[in-house]
């Protein structure tokens, strides 16, 4: 077996072990140290990932893990989250008791990442959703001292485990029906397979257990209360990394190993898509708690991405790469500025972030920066990324008139979101009564990644060529078929 494929999660994973072994001979002074160890040492992880040094593509463990266009997309967009967020951590190092276990599985849960990146095959996608899921189970509960992280804990772990369950029963009717799990294998046989009740019955079990991990529609119930209870910094991850996770193994499964199959399901998929988008905006807006409010967020959010999986199509699978190429930089310049106020007032409603914008103004720019992108407002990230998707969604109202309702349930949403998001901006610049107007101190570390994200989300929807371009070349890797629109624009 080619080991040097698997450079990338192996360096990963020492650099997690090597965390854990030198907060033993560290004084609990010097400790904080190991948040910036570990963020250098991913991001050299991730200049490896992007550079020449990356391995060539190919296959290992008998073509269940693969390395190609798209795995290395979402590589990349892994480790630059897990390094945000490593760095969001180091603000947290003094409330986080042994904060060198959270620096290392942090790391683990990106590691987890990285093979589901590279999954092709359904046992190794269970496995690394495994990892991933039963690291967040103490990552979330990770305050132990505050009753609403361990409440989140629990919860996550409780659903989690049902939604394991769920996925565990349909792999198994899928390799009672193909005698095999590897998506390669199973797409050479998908017409006959699509005639097998047992591998459909299987197929949508195993769509549940990810339906549970990107928060979609009925299967979201856990994301308000997880993304409330559970420390700031792993909301951030849990919103980017681990939704992205989910969303790459769903393009992996219905691009990779059952296209036929996802071109008929497409109004299935564009139905949950369309629940998930009302449901989300509609419970955000009552929302005082603006980490709840960033959940529902995020589930509204999954609806969005769920429109571009239903379009079947390359311009679907590009819109849904390039969506989360920008929410990644959104989603995280929101939670740094969180973090940062949670720990300041012991609060995240909406009040704790009156005069923010007297206070700090850096804080208060990035999370701006982050509401207004989510809302979707040009000439941000969100703004094209949203675009992208509902020029995918439009280019088949001429073959499905259900594409026509998605797009006018996706207008919807995004008019919702302005007054949510900018119910918050309303509060940092013209609050009602603030009392507290004292100065808030930044840390380095976390003034590093509110830039960063700043720059990021200007960036991409600025300048979002490179983005789309990688995104298309990573789908087409999939073979993913032109939309009947998209033929017709290349036959002219």
């Amino acid at each position: 077996m080619n080991y040097s494929l698997l450079t990338v999660e192996i360096l990963a994973t020492l650099l997690g072990v090597g965390v854990l072994l030198a907060d033993l001979w560290l004084p609990a002074s010097a400790r904080k140290l190991l948040g910036y160890v570990a963020a250098t040492g991913v991001a050299i992880l991730l200049t490896y990932a992007l550079g020449s040094g990356a391995p060539a593509d190919g296959t290992a463990f008998g073509g269940m893990f693969v390395v190609d266009a798209m795995s290395n997309y979402f590589k990349g967009f892994f480790l630059l989250a897990t390094l945000v967020v490593l760095l969001m951590s180091i603000e947290s190092s003094e409330t986080l008791v042994g904060y060198a276990e959270y620096c290392a599985l942090t790391i683990f849960a990106a590691v987890g990442m990285l093979f589901a990146a590279s999954a092709n095959d359904f046992i190794l996608m269970f496995v690394a959703l495994e990892l991933i899921t039963v690291t967040f189970y103490i990552l979330v509960s990770f305050s132990r001292g505050r009753l609403g992280s361990l409440e989140a804990g629990v919860k996550y772990l409780i659903l989690g485990a049902l939604a394991s369950g769920f996925m565990v029963f349909g792999i198994a009717f899928i390799f009672g029906a193909a005698n095999t799990t590897n998506f390669y294998e199973i797409a050479a046989k998908q017409t006959e397979l699509a005639k097998s009740p047992i591998f459909l019955v299987g197929l949508l079990l195993t769509v549940v257990g990810l339906g549970f991990k990107i928060a979609a529609f009925p299967f979201q119930m856990w994301a308000p209360d997880v993304y409330q209870g559970a420390p700031a910094t792993t909301t951030a991850f849990l919103a980017t990394g681990s939704k992205a996770a989910g969303f790459a193994l769903l393009l992996r499964v219905a691009f990779g190993a059952v296209p036929d199959i996802t071109a008929h399901w497409s109004r299935l998929i564009l139905g949950l898509g369309i629940v998930t988008i009302l449901y989300g905006s509609l419970c955000a807006i009552p929302q005082r708690s603006v980490k709840r409010l960033m959940g529902y967020s995020s589930i509204a959010n999954a609806g969005y991405l769920l429109l571009g999986v239903a379009a079947a199509s390359l311009s679907g699978g590009t819109a849904v790469l390039s969506y989360l190429g920008g929410y990644i930089f959104t989603v995280l310049a929101g939670f740094a500025v969180i973090n940062v106020v949670v720990n300041r007032t012991e609060s995240d409603d909406v009040s704790a972030f009156a005069a923010l914008g007297q206070r700090s103004p850096l804080l208060a720019t990035g999370l701006t920066v982050a509401m207004v992108s989510l809302a979707g407002i040009p000439p941000l990230a969100g703004f094209f990324g949203k675009f992208l998707l509902l020029k995918a969604v439009a280019a088949h109202i001429g073959t499905d008139k259900m594409f026509l309702l998605a797009l006018l349930v996706a207008c919807v949403g995004v008019v919702l979101s302005i007054y949510y998001y900018f119910g918050v901006v309303r509060a940092m610049f013209w609050p009602r009564n603030a009392t507290d107007l004292t100065p808030i101190a930044v840390g380095g570390a976390t003034r590093l990644a509110v830039v960063l994200c700043v720059v990021g989300v200007f960036y991409l929807g600025i300048c979002p060529n490179a983005l789309v371009r990688t995104a298309k070349q990573a789908v087409a890797g999939l073979n993913v078929p032109p939309s009947a629109a998209e033929v017709h624009t290349a036959a002219k």
